[in-house]
């Protein structure tokens, strides 16, 4: 792997790849707990655009985002193959358990260490560094997420004042 894609946090491994419109994404295995067919999330006043609410997961509310709004992509109704990525994403001082909302999951695939690419440059001033790097394929190319960095300070902060609910209780 070369040595800006190590700096950029992308390892070997296995990820689940999951479709946003036509591009193709990737999240490592270890930080998916689950992946739930869709349900609509309860709304939360006030909340960021991009948090849809929260996701009822085995008793627990998770607060649940809409990765196409994040990313800047134009949002979508949900279909049948609509699907919420329950991830458990570690950050320095706690581990985030959030909800995902991905048009679709593929499967989870093994990349090697010299298939990793590190994010393109493209001249300009772009916010890449959620990307920790990039896996070419046939069919085109697999963006490799870094989820602590896609979720800035300001994103965590929001998201740390949303409730912990427990139906259980």
């Amino acid at each position: 792997m070369s040595e800006t894609a190590k700096g950029q946090g992308a390892s070997e491994g296995q990820y689940v790849t999951f479709g946003l419109g036509d591009e193709l994404f990737a999240a490592p295995v270890g930080l998916v707990r689950e992946i739930l067919t869709y349900q609509a999330p309860s709304r939360i006043p006030n909340s960021p655009d991009y948090l849809l609410g929260l996701t009822d997961v085995r008793g627990q509310g998770v607060p649940t985002a809409d990765l196409r709004i994040r990313l800047g992509m134009t949002p979508t109704e949900p279909t049948l193959n609509t699907r919420i990525l329950v991830l458990d994403i570690p950050l320095e001082d706690r581990v985030l358990s959030l909800g995902l909302v991905a048009d679709r999951v593929f499967e989870v695939a093994v990349f090697s260490a010299d298939q990793i690419e590190p994010s393109p440059d493209i001249g300009i001033k772009w916010r890449s560094d959620y990307i920790s790097g990039v896996v070419r394929r046939e069919d085109g190319f697999v963006v490799l997420i870094d989820l602590p960095r896609l979720l800035s300070s300001t994103d965590t902060v929001s998201l740390a004042s949303v409730p912990d609910v427990d139906r259980a209780a």
